[in-house]
Order: C-alpha cells, then sequence, then structure tokens
C-alpha cells in the first residue's frame, strides 16, 4: 500500500492550512493525527487573525486570555466583545477573521428620547443587545451616533437596522402591529457619516414606500432591513478611527411613527452581502 494522508508531515499540512478558512480547517482536523496536529498550530491561527487583535483582547480582563492558544483566542474573539458599557460589541467573522462592530440606540443621541409620548424602550430577543427603541410618533426624527476604535486596514460599511411597525408575540407566534407606522413615504430619510480623517459619505431613502414596494414584491413592513448609510476606508489600525453617523427626517410640516430603531452595524463592505442573507457570524 502506498503512502496516503497520514504520511503528510505536520509542517506541510500546516503551510497548506494558511490558504483555507477557519471552518475549512476545522473541518480537516477530523481526518487524522497530523491534520489535527496542523489545524491547532499556532502559525496557522495566528495567520487567521487581524493584526491588531490585541486591541480586542484589551477589552476583557486578563484572565480570560492568558495562557491561550492562538486557535482558542480565534474562538474568543469570534464571539462578540462588549465595550463601553455593553452598548457596543466588536467580533471576528469566523470565515475571514475581519473586525465587525455594531452599535446600540442605547448609545446614540436620540431627539426626545426620554418622552414616553414619543419614544419607548421594547425588550426582545431579536436584538443582539435584547433592546430596541420604538417610535410612536415624533415631527423631528433625528438619530446621531459615534464610535472610536482602531479598527484593521480594510472598507467598512454602516447600515442601521430598522424595523416598520411593532412586533411582538402572541401565543407563540410573532404578530407586527402597523398602529403607529406613518409618515415614512413623504419624505425621504437622510443617513450620513463622517469620519475623524476626513471621509464623509449619505444616502437618502423612503422607509415605506408600499405601493412601490408591493410592485418590486418587496415588503418592507413587519421585517428588519439594514440600510445602507455608505462606506468609509482605513489605511492602518493607528491612530483608532472615530465615526460618526446619523439618521434624520427633520421636516416638521408632518409628523412620523412606528418605527423600531435596533442598532448600526459597521462591517466589511463585501461581507454586508453575506449578512443580508443571514450567515454572517
Amino acid at each position: 500500500m502506498g503512502p496516503g494522508l497520514g504520511d503528510i508531515p505536520e509542517s506541510c499540512v500546516a503551510c497548506v492550512f494558511m490558504y483555507l478558512t477557519p471552518p475549512e480547517i476545522c473541518n480537516l482536523a477530523r481526518l487524522n493525527h497530523a491534520f489535527r496536529g496542523a489545524a491547532s498550530s499556532d502559525s496557522v491561527w495566528e495567520n487567521k487573525l487581524p493584526s491588531n487583535y490585541q486591541d480586542l483582547l484589551d477589552l476583557m480582563p486578563p484572565e480570560r486570555y492568558l495562557n491561550l492558544s492562538k486557535k482558542e483566542i480565534f474562538a474568543l474573539l469570534s464571539r462578540p466583545v462588549p465595550f463601553d458599557d455593553g452598548n457596543k460589541e466588536v467580533w471576528l467573522d469566523r470565515v475571514t477573521g475581519r473586525v465587525c462592530l455594531s452599535i446600540s440606540t442605547k448609545a446614540m443621541a436620540i431627539t426626545g428620547i426620554e418622552d414616553r409620548r414619543y419614544w419607548n424602550w421594547i425588550p426582545t430577543e431579536e436584538s443582539r443587545f435584547h433592546v430596541v427603541a420604538y417610535l410612536q410618533q415624533i415631527w423631528w426624527f433625528e438619530v446621531d451616533g459615534v464610535v472610536k476604535f482602531p479598527l484593521p486596514a480594510d472598507v467598512y460599511t454602516v447600515s442601521f437596522r430598522l424595523h416598520l411597525g411593532r412586533f411582538a408575540k402572541r401565543l407563540g407566534r410573532r404578530v407586527c402591529n402597523f398602529e403607529h407606522t406613518h409618515g415614512w413615504d413623504i419624505k425621504p430619510v437622510r443617513l450620513e457619516l463622517s469620519t475623524s480623517d476626513g471621509q464623509q459619505a449619505s444616502s437618502e431613502c423612503y422607509l415605506d414606500k408600499m405601493e412601490q414596494d408591493d410592485a418590486n414584491g418587496y415588503h418592507k413592513r413587519g421585517c428588519w432591513i439594514d440600510y445602507k448609510v455608505g462606506e468609509f476606508v482605513v489605511h492602518d489600525s493607528e491612530p483608532a478611527t472615530e465615526v460618526q453617523f446619523s439618521m434624520k427626517q427633520i421636516d416638521c410640516t408632518h409628523s412620523k411613527g412606528g418605527l423600531c430603531v435596533d442598532s448600526v452595524f459597521i462591517i466589511p463592505s463585501n461581507l454586508r452581502e453575506r449578512k443580508r442573507k443571514g450567515v454572517l457570524k
């Protein structure tokens, strides 16, 4: 019988693993001892971590990551790491090892948020932060936020996660109420971003064009939708990049309401399509 996979030196397997994704490496680790050993090699997993992964680890108590292998560090950072009182999260995409951020509405400045006539906080398992801001009715709609983080070099997309209508569970079924949903078809919402190095981007969109959406077979009501603000480029993780973002509809000639605001995502741009398909981890 000739040589088989078990005869390949572990060092050679490790070289091949440099070109594979983490899920592929973990699957191949089941084949034999050499593959299993290469799949645990620090040199392989160092290659999968972002250059500034220590910045993510610094958000945790040292005892959580001291004495861990690089594979264990990758697994640790692929789960959300909270910071800023738990209102922001950072994690590594499990397939590419690239850095993703999410910012809760709890970390944003929202006009009228303290007035129960306009806004309410709704606890929910549909948000990674377990709470969303629900707008009943307002004339001046404005949401502003900022995050500062040493993002590694990449092209990033900023998006708001929104939901038209109020949702709840009744008898185990998800139901939506559109009693307060109005005003989003009259004027577009303006989305803007700016960075500490002078980059700017903006977009406008109608949140509720029912006739047009029906004609296209695309229904916005009752669904979580990511609305793209724009993109920015990071060339180096130092200095840390500050990103300011906003969402406004401040035409006071009409009111608007019936909108849930969950969070803002900042993710590498070519991962955005995977996230929209529900496969971003």
